[in-house]
């Protein structure tokens, strides 16, 4: 019995050495051409054209291969604008000069036979330009041509099919495809041979190591150009912008012209500690004026009609009459003086005509006619004023040359003598109010600048400030200068004024710091000609356009300033 145990447990050991060859048979022939079974690479750029760059101190130039053609794009390596004005020479290969061709879009294109074929391609770039000559190498890694079947002839039998199929790879080795079948037929034979041998009813066992060799062997040969059942190849990342595992951003050049990036080298400089106040836009008081009804009444409009909202207006103009309101008693009063009057000149007239006829005659003097015609003059005239004062309109001229910013009325209103019926601004002479609260000193404001609610930048010149609080606040006034057409009087203004000792720091614009996934600011650095890290800072205000960096950078760091939200939005 003893002996019989142990043959048994040797021939189960022998078939456990056929389980394990073909285990790894199957194993080495699924890691063939095109399949990478070993341990995982660290994360890098997979493109679909290869990729040529290099770099220096004055260029950044970026290559990529389309088939026979080289697109070339070349920037300005610190603020990566494009170079639309340069001519490059390409050596390729140490022995073939070419001249590259410049595009109208700012892109360069170069064509040889030798980047049709495989391994490494080393380029020299001879950049000529106005902004400075300079030489760039660079290494173009061709890609290694598939492997392919050879063609089967049309009627060929199912042998010949079967010796024209590809080889297997067995680690660095590859073998023709025949030899790799017989290898495991041999295998498969020497496995049923112990199975027939057993006493111990070993042959399913070999049942089960047969399945397993044709299941190997059958996905063995779906290699690459092959059908591997459901699974499909995984395709290339191509040349589109992603986030890649590290956290960085891959955008590709032609992309990067897109979003038009543009970057900064960051160089320490001066910056004065600022704070940000609240203010609005009111009007120079030396350059707007109100109109107003100094006694009231009702508005009449005048021949060319009340002004509109915008009108520009000269200083005179008529802008609206009023009817002055008169009581009954007056008007009865004005009706009893109107009736004494007439009376008098009647009297007046009677007088001179009886006077002239006596001077006619030489018996009174000719100065009792001048006289008499003095009077009745000097009594029509009280008439005509007493008249006037019952129909007369006040006119509302334009007190200042302008543009009307607010008018309140319409024809037949009525309105008081306290009211304000039109307001009258120079749109080139507007100011910025804010208020300062007790941690800023007013009287240490050195400099000033403003944001407008739609980012428009404004440009400030300390006036003055009240010393009086409002509200526990002092009032600070700006003037602005040279003013955009779209302020307008009472708009909403955020004010950064300088106040404070000066340091050290990194000035970048606003639009530079972007809010990260977590929340904190961050700014994007351009590491390589095609990737962004992103790097958290710690800012302060320095003016309505602009930030300080007080930390998270360093000095000759590469930072984007105009496309970091379009950057950070890829993922």
């Amino acid at each position: 019995m003893l002996t019989r145990s142990t043959g048994a447990v040797r021939r189960i050991q022998a078939v456990l050495a056929a389980l394990g060859l073909l285990t790894a048979f199957a194993t080495a022939v699924l890691a063939h051409e095109g399949h990478d079974h070993g341990a995982p690479s660290p994360a890098a750029v997979t493109t679909s054209s290869p990729r040529v760059s290099a770099q220096s101190d004055t260029y950044e130039l970026v290559g990529i291969l389309r088939g026979d053609k080289l697109a070339l794009y070349l920037d300005h390596f610190a603020t990566n604008e494009p170079v639309a004005d340069a001519r490059i020479a390409v050596t390729i290969g140490g022995d073939q000069d070419v001249e590259a061709e410049p595009a109208p879009d700012g892109i360069y294109a170069v064509a040889s036979p030798k980047f049709v074929g495989e391994g490494p391609l080393e380029l020299i770039f001879a950049v000529t330009a106005p902004s400075g000559d300079d030489l760039l190498i660079g290494t173009l890694n061709l890609p290694a041509k598939a492997v392919t079947a050879a063609p089967v002839p049309t009627g060929a039998s199912p042998l010949q099919a079967f010796q024209n199929a590809p080889n297997v790879r067995i680690g660095t080795v590859e073998i023709p495809t025949p030899y790799a079948v017989a290898g495991g037929l041999l295998a498969l034979g020497f496995l049923l041979g112990v199975a027939v041998r057993s006493r111990n009813k070993l042959v399913p066992v070999a049942g089960v190591a047969v399945v397993v060799l044709i299941a190997s062997t059958a996905y063995a040969f779906a290699h690459e150009g092959h059908d591997h059942g459901e699974a499909k190849a995984a395709l290339p990342a191509g040349d589109t912008p992603r986030r890649l595992p590290d956290g960085t951003v891959f955008v590709p050049k032609p992309s990067q012209r897109l979003l038009d990036v543009r970057t900064v080298v960051t160089k320490p400089e001066a910056a004065q500690k600022a704070v940000s106040l609240i203010g609005r836009i009111i009007a120079d008081p030396n350059r707007s004026g109100l109109v107003q009804s100094i006694n009231g009444g009702r508005i009449i409009a005048p021949e060319g009609g009340l002004p509109r909202l915008g009108q520009t207006v000269r200083k005179g103009d008529v802008l609206a009459l009023i009817e002055q309101p008169l009581a009954q008693a007056d008007r009865t009063s004005l009706s009893e003086r109107v009736g004494e009057i007439e009376q008098e000149i009647a009297v007046a007239e009677t007088k001179l005509k009886r006077v002239r006829q006596l001077a006619v005659r030489n018996v009174a003097p000719p100065s009792q006619v001048t006289d008499a015609e003095i009077e009745l003059e000097g009594l029509r005239r009280r008439r005509e004023i007493v008249r006037q004062t019952r129909v007369e309109h006040e006119e509302l001229r334009a007190p200042i040359d302008g543009t009307i910013v607010a008018a309140r009325v319409v024809a037949g209103q009525v309105v008081g003598s306290q009211d304000v019926v039109f307001q009258i601004v120079d749109p080139k002479g507007l100011w910025v109010e804010a208020l300062v609260y007790g941690e800023v000193d007013p009287a240490k404001v050195t400099g000033a600048s403003a944001t407008a609610a739609a980012g428009t930048p404004l440009t400030l010149t300390f006036q003055g400030f009240s010393k009086a609080l409002q509200q526990q606040a002092t009032i600070v006034q700006f003037a602005v200068e040279n003013p955009p057409a779209s302020l307008a009087v009472g708009q909403p203004v955020t004010v950064v004024a300088r106040n404070g000792t000066s340091s050290e720091g990194i000035i970048l614009p606003r639009d530079a710091v972007v809010r990260g996934g977590n929340g904190e600011p961050v700014v994007w650095r351009h590491t390589d000609p095609e990737r962004f890290e992103a790097k958290p800072v710690r800012t302060d205000p320095f003016d309505a356009t602009r930030l300080v960096v007080r930390a998270g950078l360093s000095e000759g760091e590469r930072i984007v300033i105009r496309g970091s939200e379009l950057i950070n939005q890829i993922r």
